[in-house]
């Protein structure tokens, strides 16, 4: 697997050969397929987005990248029919690297659509370019294939409704948008102080486990994850001065500092574009973190409707059931981190409703 993937990662630009090639001879079984309502679940990292994939994924019309996806991701057609002739084993759940509870198995979804974005967008993850896509660009040849891969796994999978989970994909609203008008779009934030918390404990885990093990930093580089460990990277949301700022302050080891910027360049970011955009703000449903652990029956209902997709009452109790605050950490942040956590991001985390009586649901 780790040759495999270091391949692919090298040369992104055979395996997109590969993948329009095996589109090409499956002509004939994608012509009939189309794509209903994409739903596109994206949020800072630590916001409660694989929560949200995985409740969504469980639903029996939808279809989305799974662990077993990986390496060949561009080929998902014929990667699956070749799994589907090789004995399986049995396998038991193992919690996953984030050592946050949650636990999977080669089947569980998995957020692998990056790699395709970072083979048609190879500076993706440059901080020093800008990683937004507005509804005016226009890539012709990457909307091609990316639409033939959301049909393959469709036909793959036989559902109806494609599900990603693309913390990245913040960027990218306006443009999955344009290409998907019926898209839905589920968006995740968290109160700054826990979500702070949460990002510098996973910064901490990651770094010392790839320090210990070079091929995890590896791995994290060919599918797309800089959101943690040694080669960590914000995204430029249009504003290098930011951007720069947030990549200085980590460099010099001032990480609530950084964080707390980088969370309020991530939002501010969100707030403004669907202000900006009232088409996109109708086909967005921004979930918090704490209504999602504190009313979860509630919350749950609110993204299954604005999904439209639909649960038994039954299976929606026993999901909201396994959801709760965390209990395995508490932020451990002096007053003064506390009241500069407050001062960088208050004023964005306001347009969230955080600091008010009422709840929101969409920034308007």
């Amino acid at each position: 697997m780790h040759l495999l993937s270091g391949w692919i990662h090298r040369y992104p630009q055979t395996w997109i050969r590969f993948g329009n090639l095996e589109s090409r001879l499956l002509e004939d079984t994608l012509v009939d397929i189309r794509i209903d309502r994409p739903i596109y679940v994206a949020g800072l990292a630590r916001s409660g987005t694989t929560i949200l994939l995985e409740q969504l994924a469980s639903h029996p019309d939808v279809a989305s990248h799974r662990y077993a996806d990986f390496p060949p991701v561009f080929t998902p057609y014929w990667w699956n029919r070749w799994l589907s002739l090789v004995p399986q084993k049995e396998e038991a759940a193992k919690e996953r690297a984030h050592k946050d509870g949650i636990a999977i198995t080669s089947q569980s979804p998995e957020a692998f659509e990056e790699m395709i974005w970072m083979g048609f967008f190879p500076d993706a993850h440059d901080p020093a370019r800008s990683s937004v896509l507005g509804r005016d660009e226009r890539h012709p040849l990457f909307e091609r294939f990316y639409d033939d891969h959301l049909r393959k796994l469709l036909a793959i999978r036989k559902r109806q409704r494609y599900l990603a989970k693309g913390n990245y994909n913040l960027a990218r609203l306006g443009y999955l948008h344009r290409l998907y008008p019926q898209a839905r779009f589920i968006l995740a934030i968290r109160d700054p102080v826990w979500h702070i918390a949460s990002l510098i404990k996973q910064q901490a885990l990651f770094t010392t486990g790839e320090t210990r093990e070079p091929r995890a930093l590896e791995h994290m580089r060919r599918v797309g994850h800089y959101e943690f460990g040694l080669d960590r990277r914000p995204m430029n949301l249009g504003n290098p001065a930011s951007t720069e700022r947030v990549w200085q302050l980590w460099r010099d080891g001032q990480e609530v500092e950084g964080w707390a910027h980088y969370w309020a360049d991530v939002y501010r970011h969100l707030a403004d574009t669907l202000e900006a955009d009232p088409a996109l703000r109708e086909a967005c449903l921004v979930v918090r973190y704490e209504d999602l652990c504190g009313t979860p029956r509630e919350t749950l209902e609110r993204v299954l409707a604005h999904s439209e997709l639909a649960f038994p009452a039954e299976t929606i109790d026993q999901a909201a059931a396994g959801l709760h605050a965390p209990t395995y950490y508490q932020p451990e942040f002096s007053a003064e981190e506390r009241a500069m956590i407050q001062t960088i991001t208050g004023p964005v985390a306001a347009r969230f409703g955080y600091g008010q009586t009422d709840r929101v649901q969409q920034v308007g």
